[in-house]
């Protein structure tokens, strides 16, 4: 396998998998209704504030990664939801099918071989796809991370 490949089934792993810390999957699993907009005592966000600020940011990365008509959102209020718990009670199941659709469209971008991982983005500021791919990486563990713990503090983490 060559270096490029390898480096994409690498990249493609990193994004969907659970090695070093639970994934998307299981952060979102099983969480009661009545606390995805719980905000557990000294804590920032909700359930619902974490997910929606993943769905966001990676669809925001997403459409700057491929899109020459880009534009930037307001931070940090367009990256947030405007209220800790959703609207109703099927938008907590429509942000996790956009997160994942969002996701899948990212590694295809990155599966495709004619996507050049090191090229910069043409309307970027010297972004890369892969840079852009780490990115979302870093940024999707970290709220993982952050939405597992506020699962804990709400007794909902087995």
């Amino acid at each position: 396998m060559d270096h490029d490949t390898l480096l994409r089934k690498q990249l493609v792993k990193l994004l969907n998998s659970s090695e070093a810390h639970a994934d998307f999957e299981a952060a979102v699993k099983g969480l009661p209704a009545k606390l995805r907009g719980v905000r557990p005592e000294k804590a920032d966000h909700s359930p619902w504030e974490i997910l929606e600020h993943l769905r966001i940011a990676q669809w925001d990365i997403l459409d700057f990664s491929r899109n020459p008509e880009y534009q930037s959102l307001k931070w940090p209020e367009e990256y947030w939801p405007a209220a800790p718990a959703p609207e109703h009670e099927k938008d907590w199941d429509e942000s996790i099918k956009s997160f994942r659709k969002d996701l899948k469209e990212f590694c295809d971008l990155i599966e495709d071989e004619s996507t050049d991982l090191y090229a910069k983005i043409p309307h970027g500021d010297g972004q890369t796809i892969l840079r852009e791919a780490l990115l979302i990486a870093d940024h999707n563990a970290y709220h993982i991370g952050q939405l597992v713990l506020v699962r804990k503090l709400l007794g909902a983490w087995a």
